[in-house]
């Protein structure tokens, strides 16, 4: 069923885009952080963001956020897979220091936060080393909060020994040599004559291993009951068919907006003119999908692109893997929501199995049992759903790994990370 299998397949590649210009402004001498070390008992995790203070660049200036700069540029054109060919454009690249991995990582998640007014795209690719080698430039996404420019696009057709790109999620190849730290590369895009350029206030990247889990995790707190809205994706059965099977199947929008709402974020007048006619304004479609669904190709599972999307609203986002259900507890605790992907079999889901859905975690029962807000719900009133604590961290950290999308208002502090472990946030 559709609701039952909501995440997006990619898009072919666009083509014939010149890679970004190489480093050529030499970054400051660091020495290497001191890594926490990695525990044989607990899952390998670790998240970071880049120093945007740091680094390497053409054509880009600042030190968070990285805009164009006013000369250095590259010029080139761009054949949108789904639009226009022969896009003219100039561009500038910044390229992160090596990030070093206290592990040895076997898949990678990048995540952003960007400002791209109109005429204006970006693009993010990552590269590792390890085992004396660097790999090639993988592209992870090029995107726009828009798609009045460029559609956004993942860039499947990747593989080489050394991995691929699924979607979202850079995977080593089975048999590589380990890969032990990597690096960011961003290009902005400007459409030629435009004088706009694209804002980037994040770069980060969530890196892992696989581990067995220990099901359940323990419950030391109290219950505790976020007010997030309820958005049912089964209400807009029939919706937009023809974009990745409609609204019936946009799990991750649908989630994406419910957290949106709980933070009070709302769209602007000029957003509301997207979907004139009755039933609008809509919370999931105008609010959500408009720019989290890449409308021209299936893709609504994005998960990095879901939580860019919270940058057009004054939020801050990121995609990473939590190690237990106590670790998404700290974020319960304060104020904040999460997006968790899971894949499985989960009683008393709508459908009893899923091969990937998202659902917000918004709470707690006082036995530890997990409140959601679950999308696959016949109506919005059927949205609030209590699963047992066992049952659900088995497709969730069993099903993907623990993903969620954290979705935060700007500036309001995170939760301490756990002592002793990698930071994974």
């Amino acid at each position: 069923m559709l609701a039952a299998a909501c995440i997006g397949t990619p898009a072919p590649d666009a083509t014939n885009t010149p890679a970004p210009s190489e480093v050529v402004i030499p970054s400051t001498p660091v020495p290497t952080p001191t890594l926490v070390p990695q525990p044989s008992n607990a899952p390998a995790v670790s998240f970071t963001r880049a120093d945007l203070a740091r680094g390497s660049s053409s054509g880009v200036t600042g030190t968070g956020p990285l805009v164009l700069a006013a000369s250095g540029l590259t010029t080139g054109s761009y054949d949108d897979p789904f639009g226009q060919s022969g896009i003219g454009f100039q561009s500038g690249s910044w390229t992160s220091d090596w990030i070093p991995v206290a592990f040895a990582f076997d898949e990678l998640v990048a995540s952003w936060n960007a400002e791209t007014p109109a005429s204006t795209w970006i693009k993010l690719e990552m590269q590792a080393r390890g085992a004396g080698r660097e790999t090639k430039f993988y592209t992870m996404m090029t995107w726009a909060s828009g798609d009045s420019d460029i559609h956004r696009t993942s860039a499947p057709g990747q593989r080489s020994a050394d991995g691929d790109v699924q979607i979202d999620t850079f995977k080593r190849a089975d048999g590589a040599a380990p890969l032990d730290s990597y690096r960011l590369r961003v290009t902005l895009y400007q459409r030629s004559g435009s004088t706009a350029t694209p804002s980037v206030q994040m770069l980060a990247a969530m890196v892992s291993t696989p581990f067995k889990y220990e099901i359940p995790s323990p419950f030391d707190g109290s219950a505790i009951d976020l007010q997030v809205p309820p958005f049912s994706q089964e209400e807009h059965k029939g919706e937009f068919p023809e974009y990745d099977g409609g609204g019936e199947a946009w799990c991750s929008p649908t989630s994406t907006a419910m957290v949106l709402g709980a933070l009070g974020a709302s769209p602007s007048d000029d957003e509301l003119e997207h979907f004139p006619g009755p039933n609008y304004f809509d919370p999931q479609v105008d609010f959500a999908a408009r720019y989290t669904y890449d409308w021209n190709y299936k893709g609504a599972g994005n998960w990095p692109a879901n939580v860019a999307y919270a940058t057009h609203f004054g939020l801050d986002g990121f995609v990473t893997r939590l190690r237990s259900l106590s670790e998404a507890q700290r974020f319960i605790a304060a104020s904040i929501p999460l997006v968790a992907s899971i894949n499985g079999d989960l009683p008393g889901f709508l459908f009893g199995k899923t091969n990937g859905h998202l659902l917000v975690i918004r709470g707690f029962e006082a036995n530890g049992d997990v409140i959601t807000n679950d999308p696959a719900a016949p109506t919005n009133d059927d949205v609030r759903k209590t699963y047992s604590r066992a049952d659900f961290e088995r497709v969730w950290l069993g099903g993907s790994g623990g993903i969620v999308y954290v979705i935060y208002p700007r500036g309001r502090a995170l939760p301490p990370n756990v002592p002793g472990l990698p930071p994974n946030w």
